[in-house]
């Protein structure tokens, strides 16, 4: 008799990777569904959905990513003081200029599931191409 049992990860087998990934010339869009797979752990076998299996992901030179059609002009990011009439719109473009860092983070939050998970914790984003992470070796990773 042969059973198939599924495989589900604990906590405690995970071995995190680092992931050194260059934005420059990337659209946003399709570089914010990569670093969102990675960080939830989708791109391993061993991915379980209860458990955070991904691994942690370094974007550099974020000012360099690209924002394809005319989303710099007619795409807002959105913010609400809480007071009513207290919505913000400011075009891709203006927070682009801004905090390119702060827009690849919000834009790869809203990409992944709102868990307790936190997976979002693990990302880090540099306008620049310097980083303080080269302790941990990150692997270069092409998208």
């Amino acid at each position: 008799m042969v059973t198939n049992k599924t495989f589900m990860a604990k906590p405690g087998m995970i071995e995190r990777k680092w992931y050194l990934i260059d934005a420059a010339g990337k659209p946003l869009g399709r570089l914010a569904a990569e670093v969102a797979k990675i960080l939830q752990g989708k791109h391993r076998p061993t991915y379980t959905p209860h458990v955070d299996t991904g691994d942690f992901v370094v974007v550099v030179n974020a000012d360099k990513v690209v924002l394809t059609g005319k989303k710099d002009k007619q795409s807002f990011v959105y913010r609400h003081s809480g007071y009513k009439g207290g919505l913000k719109a400011i075009p891709f473009g203006v927070y682009m200029e801004k905090a390119p860092d702060r827009l690849i983070e919000k834009v790869v939050k809203g990409m992944l599931p709102r868990t307790k998970l936190k997976f979002h914790k693990k990302l880090k984003v540099y306008a620049g191409p310097n980083h303080p992470h080269t302790a941990q070796k990150p692997e270069k990773l092409e998208i």
